[in-house]
């Protein structure tokens, strides 16, 4: 059961907010620790006491936490690659030690502050690896007692509810659900009552209430509703649950209507921030364009000695309105890769090289695209652009489907930092959940977290 499992999972008056912080929260305690792991460490070894004010302080509470994130250890109950969060800390907190004994030996430094001392920042670092493994497990600990207390109410049992109780069982199966459909509801899902018992089951003490189908409520279960909100208890239509504790919204959910009324979808052509994110694209585009062209130069290297074939691949993929474009990658695959014609990428495909491996773990083989953005055909963060060839199928089984192609398609998105690598129709409608849920609430913060993100998944080697 990973962290983003409780987000949302037990919702009573307080703990939405809390699960939603506990990164910040161990944040928090990270500093803290790492304030008292450098005041001890100073004062048994030079009997001094820990100037608060000193930069270099911060400075080293910066790249610690940084790597920490990196590291992806604050979510406390996930396995990356088959590492624990323990097994992560260790690793981070052993990189940061040699990058800092690296910095103190080429800046010569540490002649003129005692807290660049090896034999004052290194036990620091030991003191402060045990302190934040032991932060993780009692956050691990704290996080399975809120689950085994998780109580939700459930007001029908159509598909979408049926899909939402799946979902949420395999992500949090310690939760107890009571689900009341209307009468003549039929459904495979276990039914303990119907919605004439609404008074009853609405004086219990639940973690939440959702509304999963288009029910027509009497006055007196609306009054049972409002009642249940002022005791503290959110009540949530489908949707706005995804939304709000899921960060996605699938779209075989999504009505008209609700389209037509909801908030958000500020990310229009013409809008002031799609001007904005366009600045911001031709500026970091540049740069990156130069900071990263020695790494492509070793890539294009790689390329050539490792198969026979061109160095870069060209491909028509859907842009904004759906217009084909041409977008270039770094080539991972053989040659001859698509002489059957076009075909889903599989996590372990067959016609990918041995370098093309290793670019596409790391994304690298995405960099050309720069060029894409360059040109204004693509953005830096965006909904991935899909082959023609593919959006036709999905369009026909997925509802909603073209509302991705009213921005421009990205390098990266919050699709591919937030789910994992797949390729079929089933994939394609997850990924376009999270899809709508990005250019609904479009904003540069949002942009900028999914940056960091995707800086931990090129250093994670959890590529798409």
């Amino acid at each position: 059961m990973s962290f983003s499992s409780y987000i949302g999972s037990r919702a009573n008056t307080r703990l939405p907010n809390l699960l939603r912080v506990l990164p910040i929260l161990l944040c928090f305690g990270d500093i803290l620790g790492l304030f008292a792991c450098l005041r001890l460490s100073l004062e048994l070894r030079l009997g001094q006491q820990l100037n608060w004010f000193d930069p270099i302080v911060y400075a080293f509470f910066l790249m610690l936490i940084a790597g920490l994130y990196l590291a992806d250890a604050y979510r406390p109950d996930t396995q990356i690659a088959g590492l624990r969060v323990s097994v992560r800390i260790v690793i981070a907190s052993g990189a940061i030690a040699l990058l800092t004994s690296a910095l103190i030996y080429l800046s010569g430094t540490d002649k003129d502050n005692p807290l660049w001392w090896r034999s004052v920042l290194l036990p620091s670092l030991g003191l402060f690896t045990i302190w934040a493994i032991i932060l993780r497990l009692l956050a691990v600990k704290w996080l399975h007692s809120e689950a085994q207390q998780t109580r939700w109410l459930i007001l029908g049992a159509d598909a979408g509810a049926i899909k939402w109780i799946q979902n949420l069982l395999a992500l949090n199966p310690l939760g107890k659900l009571v689900v009341l459909a209307e009468l003549g509801e039929n459904t495979t899902y276990s039914i303990d009552g119907n919605l004439n018992d609404l008074p009853k089951w609405s004086r219990e003490p639940w973690s939440g209430v959702v509304v999963a189908s288009d029910i027509h409520f009497s006055e007196s279960q609306i009054q049972n509703l409002m009642e249940i909100r002022l005791r503290g208890i959110p009540v949530y239509r489908l949707p706005d649950f995804y939304e709000s504790l899921w960060s996605k919204l699938p779209s075989s959910l999504l009505q008209d209507r609700w389209l037509a009324f909801s908030a958000g979808f500020n990310l229009m052509p013409g809008n002031f921030s799609m001007k904005l994110k366009r600045v911001a694209d031709l500026i970091l585009a540049a740069m990156l364009l130069v900071l990263l062209s020695p790494v492509m130069l070793v890539v294009a290297l790689a390329i050539k000695l490792d198969s026979p074939g061109p160095i870069f691949y060209s491909q028509l993929r859907s842009g904004l309105y759906g217009k084909a474009f041409r977008v270039y990658k770094f080539r991972s695959m053989y040659q001859d890769a698509e002489k059957r014609g076009a075909q889903w990428a599989s996590q372990r495909d067959p016609r990918i090289t041995r370098v093309g491996y290793w670019l596409r773990l790391m994304r690298i083989d995405e960099l050309p695209q720069i060029w894409n953005v360059l040109c204004g055909e693509m953005s830096l963060i965006g909904p991935r652009p899909e082959r023609p060839e593919f959006d036709v199928k999905l369009k026909e089984v997925i509802p909603y489907y073209e509302v991705r192609y009213l921005v421009k398609p990205g390098i990266t998105g919050w699709a591919q930092v937030m789910y994992p690598y797949g390729a079929s129709i089933e994939d394609a409608y997850e990924k376009l959940a999270y899809d709508l849920y990005y250019i609904k609430n479009y904003s540069p913060w949002l942009d900028l977290a999914i940056a960091f993100k995707t800086i931990r998944v090129v250093l994670l080697g959890k590529g798409r």
